[in-house]
């Protein structure tokens, strides 16, 4: 019997040499692809060929693929977002689309807090300023050139109060901080972490505001000019969510001229960074590469999830479908 067969399109992230493809291999004729181009249709519709099971985390699986690799019966991303897949097509050919939905809660929340942290005290540059020689050679005891932020008892506004807000709220309320979160469905374990508030009453009353939510049509630049001018005077901003719920012009702007503080960001509009972004020349504002998901072991339950979720497909009983009816 012939075994059945096995794409990863993209799999160098999830998997750059310290984790084992071994839950997935067990259970068909493997195939691992560190990167595909994803604007090449036809090399993405050669490397699927023939396979029954596709896994991706950014390349496109769009109509024209499903078309031309008949043999798809089941998607699975190794991520949360599946806008790369167009899950309505995918529905109608009777494919499941599968992805990792929790994997990242601890990991996310964490960053979040250690973006704000790098704002309040700028450790890497401190670091570097000691190890250039400069506290050795300083006439007083100690310096500093950035001002440093005490965080008890400032405000954070969660935007998205979901796992990963909650998480990030958990550890913001253990600085000392009071905190506030917008949410379309408000729950009794946020409750007991926030009070929950209209948009307009976070924006105006938060010192740190923190992103956490999906990517839909109407959270899409959902920070911009307007809602920018609804802030404090001086505000922080946090985003390791999805890169275009910021209009980054407008954020750019907001920064020189200090209306907003400082930013950190671990995602933008287009990855990898474009280097006309006018983020990177903007005042106080800390860019990460996206890694907020990636320790450890956070891609390790990546790996066991995607293990599981092609597990549950084989069984029949498909979990974690994002196009289901």
């Amino acid at each position: 019997m012939q075994q059945m067969k096995i794409v990863v399109l993209d799999g160098y992230t999830e998997n750059p040499g310290d984790l084992t493809w071994n839950g997935i291999s067990a259970m068909g004729d493997l195939t691992v692809y560190d990167r595909t181009p994803v604007d090449d249709k036809e090399e993405i519709i050669r490397r699927i060929g023939d396979a029954q099971v596709v896994y991706t985390n950014k390349v496109p699986l769009d109509r024209a693929v499903f078309n031309a690799c008949p043999s798809i019966a089941f998607v699975c991303l190794l991520a949360t977002g599946y806008n790369v897949v167009d899950v309505g097509y995918a529905r109608e050919k009777g494919i499941p689309v599968s992805n990792i939905p929790t994997y990242g809660t601890d990991s996310v929340g964490q960053f979040a807090i250690a973006l704000l942290l790098e704002i309040c005290h700028h450790i890497g540059h401190h670091d570097q300023a000691v190890k250039s020689g400069r506290w050795e050679k300083n006439a007083d005891w100690c310096f500093w050139d950035y001002p440093l932020i005490e965080l008890a008892g400032k405000t954070m506004g969660i935007i998205g109060f979901g796992r990963i807000g909650q998480k990030t709220g958990i550890i913001a309320k253990a600085l000392g901080m009071n905190i506030l979160a917008y949410d379309q469905y408000p729950n009794d374990a946020g409750r007991a972490i926030a009070a929950y508030t209209d948009l307009d009453t976070l924006l105006g009353n938060s010192d740190v505001i923190a992103l956490h939510c999906p990517l839909f049509p109407e959270t899409e630049r959902m920070i911009n000019r307007k809602s920018i001018e609804k802030m404090k005077d001086g505000v922080i901003l946090l985003n390791n969510s999805r890169g275009p719920l910021i209009h980054q012009q407008d954020l750019a702007e907001a920064l020189n001229s200090g209306k907003v503080f400082a930013a950190g960001l671990d995602v933008v509009d287009t990855e990898p960074i474009r280097g006309d972004n006018p983020l990177l020349k903007a005042k106080n504002c800390i860019i990460t590469p996206h890694i907020s998901w990636a320790p450890r072991e956070a891609r390790q339950r990546i790996m066991d999830m995607a293990a599981g979720n092609l597990k549950a497909f084989l069984a029949g009983k498909p979990v974690n479908v994002v196009n289901g009816d």
